[in-house]
């Protein structure tokens, strides 16, 4: 059983920073795309940033310069580094990874359960 825990949201002033951490864990032959999404009240769930094991990154365009992902692939993690955050990133935040669990080389999306970011004055 493939299980995503993250951690490290919270409720921060605008212009703060915050760090999300996910682990990936359990009968695990592969970790591929990692990513984090979003949610927020009445939205749908976006795109925040991506990684591929090879270290290529994409970010959606309302956090380029203020986001930063990265990956350790020997500890199957992936971290979201958010600086300057702003009120609209407010939302519960998802990690994302494509993990061959069953299969060696067949990788399946997994999610985890999500952790709040509030940003507020």
């Amino acid at each position: 059983q493939v299980q995503l825990v993250e951690s490290g949201g919270g409720l921060v002033q605008p212009g703060g920073s915050l760090r999300l951490s996910c682990a990936a864990s359990g009968s695990i032959f592969n970790v591929y795309d990692m990513a984090w999404y979003r949610q927020a009240p009445g939205k749908q769930r976006e795109l925040v940033a991506g990684i591929t094991s090879g270290g290529i990154t994409n970010y959606a365009d309302s956090v380029k310069g203020r986001f930063t992902i990265s990956r350790d692939n020997a500890k199957n993690t992936v971290a979201l580094q958010m600086n300057s955050l702003k009120p609209e990133d407010t939302a519960v935040y998802y990690c994302n990874a494509e993990i061959a669990a069953t299969i060696p080389g067949y990788g399946m999306p997994y999610w985890g359960k999500g952790t709040q970011v509030t940003v507020s004055s």
